[in-house]
């Protein structure tokens, strides 16, 4: 499974980061996962393109996780690729629903096919076998888990949402875990966890390698403090901070 990190920023843009979105890739299949402000130009700039990438998984329907589903579903009919699998949770059809309704020369020129899953789901997209797990955020928001075949290793994202001892058993036995940590210590905020909140609900978990991700410009300047409140709070795996372009191998 080949991991590459396309937007590791927020809804507040800053040059290095665009929004949320990432790309996964399997032999000659391609998942991608979220679909932010920003995220198409660099799938365009990646070996598999947005014309090799006919499955988008979505964790929620925030502006900076779907910002450019549209165009990405325009760019690919521009190419000749018409169809567009979207897998999300409850009420991504009547999102879609609602795009395509406001661009009527797409409505029966695109073959769209539209699936929402549930918190605590097994399902299958793209090849990939995944399960879903319902996070603390302001509206609903689903974490997925990507268990690996033969050698591969498994994979969490944990999508936006605040820390908790939940997430860190459903991330149990993965050998990475990008997760949200939006602001340092000092930010008193609700739905997004402090770095020292992640660490505690950590603390002990079997995880190998954690990634900060959907930073904040408030993050600026503060990554080395936020790397060492996750490990003195308890997590005792690798930690590190996303930056977009940022591929793994497992």
């Amino acid at each position: 499974m080949h991991i590459t990190l396309l937007g590791t920023g927020s809804a507040m843009p800053v040059p290095d980061r665009v929004q949320t979105g990432l790309l996964l890739e399997r032999d000659d299949r391609a998942l991608l996962v979220d679909c932010g402000a920003g995220v198409l130009h660099r799938l365009a700039n990646t070996d598999v393109g947005y014309e090799g990438v006919s499955s988008v998984l979505l964790t929620h329907h925030h502006l900076d996780h779907v910002n450019d589903l549209l165009a990405f579903l325009k760019a690919r009919w521009l190419a000749g690729e018409d169809h567009l699998e979207v897998v999300g949770p409850s009420g991504t059809k009547a999102l879609l629903d609602d795009l395509i309704a406001n661009f009527d020369y797409l409505e029966g020129r695109v073959d769209l096919s539209v699936r929402e899953v549930s918190p605590g789901e097994e399902f299958t997209v793209a090849g990939f076998d995944v399960q879903s797990h319902e996070t603390v955020h302001s509206v609903e928001c689903l974490a997925y888990r990507f268990d690996g075949v033969e050698d591969e290793g498994t994979f969490t994202f944990g999508a936006d949402g605040e820390a908790s001892p939940a997430i860190a058993r459903f991330a149990a036995g993965s050998d990475l875990l990008l997760h949200d940590c939006s602001f340092p210590d000092e930010v008193d905020v609700d739905n997004h966890p402090t770095p020292t909140q992640l660490g505690e609900a950590l603390a002990g978990a079997d995880i190998d390698r954690l990634y900060l991700t959907h930073l904040y410009p408030h993050t600026n300047g503060k990554h080395e403090e936020m790397l060492d409140s996750i490990t003195a709070a308890g997590f005792e795996g690798e930690v590190g901070v996303a930056a977009d372009g940022l591929a793994f191998e497992l």
